[in-house]
Formats: structure tokens, C-alpha cells, sequence
């Protein structure tokens, strides 16, 4: 059994994939067909994977019948944070017992780490900064919303700044502003829900910075 996470799939969205991401696929359907295959070439039936938010697009999916296709089709205990397109929720005949859970926030532990799960990112998100006793960070905040539009580049330089500055704490110590956000746009991860060390080698990946890189290792 493993914990995963993924963010903005967007089945069904021929906006998203033509406009905002501009993903690789000819139409929804190649698009949905490869979602799915990658998602079930990771997780296994006893996992959980955590979706953070817009996972279904509802005007492309035009009824229930194809989004419960979708959702039978996917391996795992699904667990879903609410996005702002998740209108699909409200509609007559989803089927809603397919997720363990529905939420708009989950603060869990995962193995010896902590992580805040959000659709929206929240820079500073309490204990942010707590280190495990390894000296390594401890708490992470997994979200979605900015795929790799450029409201997640803005995300990135304002964590990057923040990282520059410190604060005293409470008992008298001095400590930098990390954030420590992870964006989990399926984008990132070819559409596979990654496990959280995955998740954050990812990050490193994706960050050019050495700051970043330091503050994440």
C-alpha cells in the first residue's frame, strides 16, 4: 500500500488540453485513454491516491455515464480535494462511492513526513519550516490550480524570495521563510500519481535554483 497524488487532470477538457496546457493529444479521447493507462501503471488496488482538485470537466463529459466509465476504469481508493471545476460533484447520478473521501483541505501524516493537501497553494501554511530529526524538512504542502501557467512561475519566484528572508521564532531562534509547496500538476509526472519522496525529487527537478534545491533536500 502506497499514498499517492496527482492535480488537474481534467478529463473530458478540450479547453485545458488545446488552450492552457496545450497537451500532446489529438482529442479528449487519446487524452482520457492515456490518463488512465498511467495512472494504472502505477497504483495498485490498495493504494490511495489523493486527486487535488479538477479532476473532471463537465460540460466536455456532458453527463454522468462517462465520468463513472472513468472512475471504474481507475485502480486504488481514490480520495478527492475539491477544485474550482469539481462542479461535476453536484450533478445527478455520480457516482459518489467510488472516493473514500471528499474534502476541501486534509492534514495527514505520510510515513515520517507531515503534508497539507489543497487545491490552492498556501505559501505559508503553519509549521512550514519544522525539520524532522534527521535535520531534513518535515512538513510539505501538495496542491494544484497553476499547472505550469504563469501564476505557478509568479508561485515559484514568490517562494524563492521568501526563501531569502528569515524570521525570529518563539523560543528565540532565527529561521528562513520556507515554504515548501510541491505543485502536483499531472503534467509534471507524464499523468502518474507519484508517491510523496517522488513528489519531491520531482520538485528538485524541476527547480533550477540552488536555493531551492537546498531548502527541499
Amino acid at each position: 500500500m502506497s499514498k499517492r497524488y496527482i492535480a488537474d487532470q481534467h478529463f473530458f477538457d478540450d479547453d485545458v488540453r488545446v488552450k492552457m496546457d496545450k497537451r500532446p493529444f489529438d482529442n479528449c479521447e487519446e487524452m482520457n485513454s492515456y490518463m488512465i493507462d498511467q495512472w494504472n501503471s502505477v497504483v495498485r488496488g490498495g493504494d490511495d491516491v489523493y486527486v487535488l482538485g479538477d479532476m473532471f470537466d463537465w460540460k466536455g463529459a456532458g453527463s454522468a455515464l462517462p465520468i463513472n466509465k472513468v472512475l471504474h476504469k481507475l485502480k486504488g481508493r481514490i480520495v478527492l480535494l475539491k477544485g474550482n471545476h469539481d462542479i461535476w460533484l453536484k450533478k445527478k447520478d455520480i457516482d459518489l462511492e467510488r472516493f473514500e473521501k471528499i474534502e476541501t483541505q486534509i492534514e495527514m501524516g505520510d510515513k515520517k513526513k507531515e503534508v497539507l493537501l489543497n487545491h490552492y497553494p498556501i505559501l505559508f501554511f503553519g509549521k512550514n519550516h519544522t525539520k524532522s530529526p534527521d535535520g531534513g524538512l518535515k512538513k510539505f504542502m501538495l496542491h494544484g490550480h497553476v499547472h505550469d501557467s504563469p501564476e505557478a512561475k509568479l508561485l515559484y519566484e514568490m517562494e524563492e524570495m521568501a526563501a531569502g528572508r528569515s524570521f525570529e521564532t518563539a523560543h528565540d531562534g532565527v529561521e528562513p521563510m520556507v515554504c515548501n509547496l510541491i505543485n502536483c500538476w499531472c503534467g509534471y509526472s507524464d499523468y502518474k500519481p507519484l508517491t510523496l519522496n517522488e513528489w519531491i525529487n520531482k520538485s528538485l527537478q524541476l527547480t533550477s535554483e540552488d536555493a531551492i534545491a537546498k531548502r527541499r533536500s
